[in-house]
């Protein structure tokens, strides 16, 4: 009972991680536009049709090559285009097609939207199209750079200082700064105030995973933090839901900030975790945190912290002989290729991550530019995540890691490639496409945490983690500009995603299956592993590395790892 309530208390908080790091689909989304024009309007022409006003006129708008005729109350006549501007020389009629001299100007008069989607945009109020277009297309990417910054600095932190105040510092960083947001005066400060969201929000997210998983039992470690990303995507569809429903940005920005409040008024009442505690050697707090989970359990004779510790000191000095050497040296990024057959699955798992990443953000971030309703495309491709890690911990433990990663990843390089083939009038097929590859793509991206911490051998398991995790950040920083390239050519994203996924999925056949092998603890056994068929499950490990110390190597692996 203590346990569910924590955890579900916990990932709750991280729906506005997801909410967040998705918020600018809709917020910076660029309207029709034009130039603006020095005066009133009297009377609009836009190919056949006329208007009294500009407003009238946008829904005729078909392609950013139109441009609007207006003229003006003086008699001026105007062609409107989107980023420049022609006064006709010569002309009494309000006619569209002008063989006449022209005389053209900049858009020294600001813009014009059209305001009949949304009200307002962080695009509309700082004027970022034509030659400021680039500022707009920063904005995603420098929340995922925010997004690399505080997974590094709040892991480290959540180590020196602990869990419980990271998550409650991270959880009021979120209100704090989303709430900031719609209160920014311009695009400098609306930036750097959403960086500082980004790194919090990441933090969060980092931290709530090794928070849960120290308070998880090990039966229901794999499922509880795989279902963490499943709250994740409960954020994405929230997004769509309040992007349906209010359309000017800074009410909308509020809006998903005040969304997970309930949290950051009771998160204080979360515990320190007893592991981080006894780590710290605060032995009479951590007896306090378990006591108190006793007594909401109703277990009648709770632990004492004086048994564990001399289990762990006895197993300890079990193996201090061995890992002698071992613990000596210092471990760097330089172990992870200290063997071809190492390097090799070094490069492999860090293209795994870093294409998850990539993969997983595309088609979230273009999912509002398939057609149709962009606010239901978007509520589906986070919907469509729910099933898919239930999917993944089912398969992992059924039919293993290697065995479920491979058939996901080609599946969904194929899916890629199937959606160029499909006419772009079929919406309703282009769109189940599009949650199909981002429900096999992101069982690939679920199952790759625990498949690379079970790969690597226990002096360098926490390294090469998070060294994965670390490409998986830079994924997700070039992911909104890889969307970009739908400018080039509309199908370029997924052509790139496809490539990415049928390489590691081909590269992930010379992968070791793990399921059911212990975990190795020197780089010895972990390219033995690699290289025959009887390595770790032909051989009987020592006596105080059965079941016991698995378990313990297995939250350390997940917990350390994850946080890193």
């Amino acid at each position: 009972r203590f346990q569910a309530c924590v955890y579900f208390a916990s990932v709750f908080q991280a729906m506005s991680c997801g909410i967040h790091y998705l918020a600018s689909v809709f917020m910076a989304v660029t309207p029709n536009f034009v130039c603006g024009i020095p005066g009133n309007v009297s009377s609009v022409r836009l190919y056949n049709s006329c208007e009294s006003s500009i407003e009238d006129i946008w829904t005729r708008w078909t392609s950013p090559e139109n441009y609007i005729v207006v003229q003006l109350e003086n008699g001026d006549i105007w062609e409107l285009n989107q980023c420049s501007r022609s006064k006709r020389e010569v002309g009494l009629d309000l006619e569209y097609e002008y063989k006449g001299n022209k005389s053209v100007f900049s858009c020294s008069d600001g813009f014009l939207y059209d305001d009949t989607k949304w009200k307002s945009t962080v695009v509309t109020q700082w004027d970022l199209v034509c030659d400021r277009e680039w500022l707009a297309k920063l904005i995603q990417p420098t929340f995922m750079l925010g997004v690399l910054v505080g997974a590094v600095i709040f892991g480290d932190i959540a180590d020196r200082l602990g869990r419980q105040r990271v998550i409650w510092f991270t959880s009021a960083g979120q209100f704090v700064f989303g709430i900031a947001v719609a209160f920014t005066f311009d695009y400098y400060s609306f930036v750097i105030v959403r960086f500082l969201l980004a790194m919090v929000s990441s933090g969060y997210l980092v931290v709530a995973f090794v928070y849960v998983t120290e308070f998880v039992g090990i039966k229901a470690r794999t499922w509880a933090s795989m279902h963490v990303h499943a709250f994740f995507a409960m954020g994405i569809m929230v997004v769509a839901l309040v992007g349906f429903l209010v359309r000017t940005w800074w009410v909308y920005q509020i809006f998903l900030s005040i969304a997970t409040l309930p949290f950051v008024l009771c998160c204080w009442m979360l515990p320190e975790t007893p592991f981080w505690l006894l780590s710290e050697k605060r032995y009479e707090d951590a007896q306090k945190v378990i006591n108190m989970m006793a007594r909401w359990n109703k277990i009648s004779t709770p632990c004492k912290v004086s048994e564990l510790c001399s289990v762990q000191d006895d197993l300890g000095s079990g193996r201090t002989d061995d890992n002698d050497t071992s613990s000596a040296k210092k471990h760097n990024i330089l172990d992870l290729f200290c063997n071809w057959h190492i390097a090799r699955r070094t490069i492999t798992v860090w293209l795994i991550w870093f294409t998850g990443s990539l993969g997983y953000y595309v088609f979230s971030l273009s999912s509002v530019s398939l057609g149709g309703n962009e606010y239901l495309n978007l509520f589906l491709i986070g919907a469509v995540e729910l099933p898919c890690y239930i999917i993944a911990c089912i398969a992992m433990d059924k039919l293993g890691r290697r065995n479920t990663l491979i058939p996901f990843l080609i599946l969904s390089a194929l899916i890629c490639v199937s959606i160029m083939f499909i006419p772009q009038d079929f919406n309703i097929l282009i769109i189940l496409a599009n949650m199909a590859g981002k429900f096999s793509i992101g069982v690939a991206f679920g199952l790759i945490y625990l498949y690379t911490a079970e790969l690597y051998p226990t002096i360098v398991r926490s390294l090469a983690v998070g060294s994965g995790s670390m490409m998986c950040r830079v994924g997700s920083v070039v992911a909104p500009f890889c969307v970009y390239l739908r400018s080039v050519w509309i199908f370029m994203p997924l052509l790139l995603v496809g490539i990415m996924a049928l390489l590691s999925g081909i590269l992930t056949i010379m992968l070791p299956e793990t399921l059911g092998k212990p975990l190795t603890n020197t780089l010895v056994e972990a390219t033995e592993m690699g290289r025959t068929k009887k390595s770790c499950s032909g051989k009987t490990p020592p006596a105080h590395s059965g079941t016991t110390l698995e378990k313990i190597e297995m939250f350390g692996q997940e917990a350390v790892s994850i946080e890193k």
